[in-house]
């Protein structure tokens, strides 16, 4: 009689997938349907999905995290918070008090428009500058307007949105050079010509949180999969076991990933998913 042997069974090489938002999960016309039915897929397929943005755990963010995985662990704030699919807080790293204050004389004496995001949930600005008016809208949620110089909750981010200046350059020469803090850049196609620099407490960082995430998990970085737009994805696209550049994203970005997908309003997303399935 021959004896049959049992077929061995692996889990796949790749266990969660860190998702950016804008240019990634967010195209030009919003979050396509695609991407939603693909993440659909992919759960009841067992790969464990995340938010991976420096946009705040509120509003359409914290939507798209409840929908993309209830079950999951998000990174938002640029690493400086994680919440559960619930809106839960797990874990959050605050700006020094004294760091934060010089931040926000920074932005006074430069005149420029600036936004403060708190553990809590926090959102508060203290201008009616039109590209501040308008992120609120995009983003979902309120700010509350106030003086910003003692907000009374744990401030993890601050972030100012610039349109390119002297005055923009000069500031952010000044925040590099400061070694109490982490800089984070992007852009959003919901906002054309717009850029949003985020600043939090040093050793903040997307790539840090979603170690921080993985871990969680039982899992290690080579397990994970980064899927972004912007070069404030490139350190985890580079660190991950699987790194999944858009199409459009810029081309340093591109180039180091193993993977690049079409963009996001072409189903981009449902393209990643798909190729880290098969991994």
């Amino acid at each position: 009689m021959t004896q049959k042997i049992p077929q061995q069974t692996t889990a796949p090489s790749i266990q969660l997938a860190l998702i950016d938002i804008d240019g990634t999960l967010f195209g030009p016309q919003g979050v396509p349907e695609c991407a939603w039915q693909a993440a659909q897929r992919a759960r009841a397929a067992g790969l464990h999905l995340s938010i991976c943005t420096g946009r705040p755990g509120r509003g359409f963010a914290l939507e798209y995290a409840k929908r993309l995985d209830p079950a999951g662990l998000h990174i938002f704030e640029s690493g400086a918070v994680v919440l559960s699919g619930q809106g839960e807080v797990l874990q959050a790293a605050a700006l020094p008090p004294s760091i934060y204050q010089r931040l926000l004389a920074l932005g006074r004496s430069h005149g420029l428009p600036l936004e403060v995001y708190t553990a809590e949930g926090g959102f508060y600005r203290e201008s009616q500058h039109p590209d501040l008016v308008y992120h609120e809208s995009m983003l979902g949620c309120p700010a509350v307007m106030r003086s910003l110089d003692n907000v009374g909750e744990q401030v993890v981010r601050v972030q100012f949105v610039w349109r390119d200046s002297p005055s923009w350059q000069l500031a952010r020469a000044q925040i590099a050079q400061m070694p109490e803090v982490e800089l984070h850049e992007a852009t959003s196609p919901g906002m054309p010509g717009v850029g949003f620099s985020s600043v939090t407490a040093a050793g903040v960082s997307k790539r840090a949180a979603a170690e921080w995430v993985a871990a969680r998990l039982g899992l290690d970085l080579s397990r994970c999969a980064m899927v972004g737009d912007g070069e404030n994805d490139l350190e985890l696209i580079q660190a991950a076991g699987l790194g999944i550049a858009m199409g459009n994203a810029p081309e340093l970005v591109k180039r180091a990933a193993k993977r690049v997908v079409g963009p996001a309003e072409a189903c981009g997303l449902e393209q990643a998913l798909a190729i880290i399935m098969q991994w």
